[in-house]
């Protein structure tokens, strides 16, 4: 972990051949590609795919910073000590969430604090048994994961050097802080988009989302900890609150020297979290697009959670309070069964999806009072609704969202991701969304560049984008549990007026959702 780096030039055409091996349906998502396959039905067990990627617009002719000595993949995970498949279903049964995760991982690697080493080694019976998660090592008797610094993700650096730390978050169900004791990160890209350097100490990350930063190796040689987090804004949910480590270790350094570890955030310091989102922006490059001033479809979208009956099949679901949901604009997104969304607009299937996703929710409060869910008379507001709505939109056109995060039954962070596009962030910050104020502080410049923005609990963000990718494209949260609880929604693209900007249609032997 992670697996080989595909390395290629912006531009080139890449046409990659997937082969499923596992025992699973999977849907493999090329993040930040333009791609004939975006999002394509589930491939089976011993199937394989095809994706071609299409030239890219634009060409890189330069970096906007000295090249660095190595670049350096920093994959964040996730691991269950349980199959997460099982996992997911037992909480479909009962209505709820599933259970958190019991480490984090880095690069794969499993080790956490000592407190979390001898609670995960003590639920390991029989050791044999194979484990599954997202970034997960398999564990056979022959591996010892715990306690043992030869099991870290170790990086050796040369002092003097500067090293690209490429960190992805792909944990499931939850954001990062990134420390490395001891050294300074310049931030370079945030989600394939250059920013302008940001020097900082601590690195913020929601799943789904990728930081480019370059650290000096500038501290006297020795051995220090990296290290990752769990960021919750909210106190209301359970989460894992283990630490992961990994090394960074100068050549020539003793042996016997011991690792110094980073002084973390706590996990609510959402006013650091906030302090690294909202100081982000984006490198203006020579004839470049800037922010497109003239918006065509304006949409106010509240999400959180809600509540749902029980479905019949919710064997263990609580019957009076009903199943967990959540939804966006109190519309619970429900993925059809018989159809994908892109074949329906392709082949004009009717019954499948509906248009008129609503573009305000049914009624404005205070959105991050928790009293909404104690008052009587806003009880109501927790029940929503189920169904498979979009927005459509012309192509072209500019869409511009006010995302504002609930605190209905319980406020928690939400990074949103859009799939087709990148969204300029024109401002973001917490409590809830004051026009009159926040238009004010619109960054119409140079603002960052993104197709994940983590909205944290108790906060609101603004995104503008242009909708010159025709076709079908989701927008959910990156929380895997709370897609599956319906916190999506999705954009119908219309066609363009040139044979390149129509949709094309699938290739003759595509398979069929």
């Amino acid at each position: 972990m992670p697996g080989p780096t595909l390395e290629v030039s912006e531009g080139d055409k890449v046409i990659i051949h997937v082969l499923n091996h596992s025992p699973y349906n999977m849907t493999i998502h090329w993040s930040r590609g333009h791609t004939l396959v975006a999002c394509p039905c589930l491939l089976p067990p011993s199937h394989r795919l095809w994706s071609a990627h299409h030239p890219a617009k634009r060409r890189l002719s330069y970096l906007p910073f000295p090249k660095p000595h190595h670049e350096v993949p920093i994959l964040l995970g996730e691991w269950w000590n349980a199959n997460v498949v099982d996992l997911a279903d037992e909480a479909y049964v009962k209505g709820g969430a599933p259970n958190k995760s019991d480490a984090f991982t880095i690069n794969g690697n499993l080790v956490t604090s000592t407190i979390a080493q001898k609670k995960l080694s003590s639920r390991m019976n029989p050791p044999a048994f194979f484990f599954f998660g997202l970034i997960s090592p398999l564990i056979s008797p022959t591996l010892t994961l715990y306690g043992f610094p030869t099991d870290m993700y170790k990086l050796k650096v040369e002092y003097g050097k500067k090293y690209m730390f490429r960190i992805i978050n792909a944990a499931l169900n939850s954001e990062l802080f990134f420390k490395v004791a001891g050294h300074n990160f310049t931030v370079m890209a945030v989600d394939a988009s250059y920013t302008n350097p940001y020097k900082t100490d601590v690195i913020v990350i929601a799943p789904g989302q990728t930081v480019d930063a370059l650290m000096a190796a500038d501290a006297a040689p020795d051995k220090y900890y990296m290290a990752a987090l769990r960021y919750e804004a909210s106190g209301g949910v359970s989460f894992d609150n283990t630490t992961t480590r990994g090394i960074v270790e100068y050549y020539n350094t003793s042996p016997t020297s011991q690792p110094v570890m980073p002084t973390m955030p706590a996990y609510n310091d959402t006013l650091t979290a906030n302090r690294f989102y909202t100081n982000l922006t984006g490198l203006l490059r020579p004839g470049k697009a800037t922010v497109p001033l003239t918006v065509n479809h304006r949409m106010f979208v509240t999400f959180g959670f809600g509540r749902v009956k029980c479905e019949s099949d919710q064997l263990l679901c609580n019957q009076t309070t009903g199943a967990l949901a959540a939804s966006m604009n109190n519309v619970s997104f429900q993925f059809p069964s018989s159809a994908s969304l892109l074949a329906a607009h392709d082949k004009n299937l009717k019954g499948i999806y509906m248009r008129g996703f609503p573009d305000k929710p049914p009624v404005f409060f205070d959105f991050t009072n928790e009293s909404v869910n104690t008052d009587p008379a806003l009880t109501p507001l927790v029940h929503t609704l189920k169904g498979t709505k979009v927005t459509k939109v012309k192509y072209n056109s500019t869409v511009e969202m006010v995302l504002q995060n609930t605190a209905i039954v319980v406020a928690e962070n939400h990074p949103l991701h859009l799939h087709g596009f990148n969204f300029y962030v024109l401002a973001q910050g917490l409590g809830n969304y004051n026009k009159s104020e926040a238009v004010e502080k619109y960054n119409l410049v140079d603002p960052q560049v993104r197709n994940t923005i983590a909205v944290p609990g108790g906060g609101w963000a603004v995104i503008r984008f242009k909708a010159n990718n025709p076709g079908v494209w989701i927008m959910h949260c990156h929380l895997d549990a709370h897609l599956q609880f319906g916190l999506a929604t999705a954009f119908e693209v219309e066609n363009g007026p040139t044979p390149d900007t129509i949709l094309p249609p699938p290739p003759p032997d595509y398979p069929k959702c």
